[in-house]
């Protein structure tokens, strides 16, 4: 499965879900996108977060303020790096996506902080023609 998904992805790609990476703050794909979409979830392809969720929160990576569906988003926690943070991962893949913080500015005050190389952004005109037409709904 490893050497599968070594091909199949990029090394950035890779070192992110696989290894527990980080890509560079405001140099990585989606940090300033806001097209109309989902993002999936690079290795399972599952939904994760929808752009009606993203906002600019200044910190270098796409930020959400929710997952589309919260079964598919598992935390954990994470002291690495001498801190203590909450990791989320996806649970199909159990790729790591990203860290979820206390201060966003949804209702439940989260900030899901998803690195881009972690996500496959799905454009609303795509979603049918790729097998998620039930999120059309979202826009």
């Amino acid at each position: 499965m490893k050497d599968d998904l070594k091909n199949k992805l990029t090394d950035l790609q890779y070192h992110v879900t696989q290894e527990n990476g980080t890509e560079a703050p405001f140099r990585n794909e989606y940090d300033s996108h806001y097209e109309e979409g989902i993002y999936v979830d690079i290795v399972s392809g599952k939904p994760l977060f929808s752009s009606k969720d993203k906002y600019d929160a200044g910190c270098g990576w796409p930020s959400f303020t929710k997952p589309i569906e919260t079964v598919e988003v598992v935390e954990k926690t994470d002291t690495t790096h001498g801190m203590k943070r909450i990791e989320v991962r996806s649970k199909t893949a159990d790729s790591h996506l990203g860290h979820v913080f206390p201060d966003g500015p949804g209702e439940d005050g989260l900030r899901y902080c998803i690195n881009s190389a972690a996500l496959r952004f799905v454009p609303v005109d795509r979603l049918e023609e790729e097998g998620f037409g039930e999120y059309s709904k979202l826009f």
